[in-house]
């Protein structure tokens, strides 16, 4: 593995912070957003607070290739595929492992647990050109 190869899989063991550029559903533009993301199980997901629609989630939907953003302990542009994760039991195994790193997430009045699983945005991330060894 090349140090640019090791810099990337640190950043993505280790960070959380990241730029998305999707393209947009209905004006087909570029759009760049400030974004979490998570590791669960070895992969990477994006989601967000329930219960808005997002633009973000529906522009993955319309068009699922985007630009993963390092921007944190490494600057990288990922290309990447957005695949939605509607399966109940996935879900509910995805955001056992997020509330399990981030506890207060699950604890949050106006977004319990219930509305997270049936309403929040969820995609797994899948790089294009990335060797799988970082979790």
């Amino acid at each position: 593995m090349t140090d640019e190869q090791n810099t990337v899989q640190n950043a993505l063991a280790t960070d959380r912070v990241i730029d998305i550029t999707t393209t947009g559903k209905t004006s087909g533009e570029p759009r760049r957003i400030e974004i979490w993301f998570h590791r669960v199980g070895g992969r990477f997901y994006i989601t967000g607070r329930p219960p808005r629609p997002r633009a973000w989630y529906a522009n993955l939907i319309a068009n699922p290739e985007f630009t993963f953003h390092l921007k944190q302990s490494a600057t990288a542009d990922l290309p990447a595929t957005a695949r939605p994760v509607t399966d109940a039991a996935e879900r509910e195994r995805v955001f056992g492992g997020i509330f399990a790193q981030l506890p207060e997430l699950s604890t949050q009045p106006d977004a319990p647990v219930e509305l997270w699983l049936s309403q929040a945005p969820l995609v797994e991330v899948e790089f294009d050109d990335l060797e799988r060894d970082a979790a």
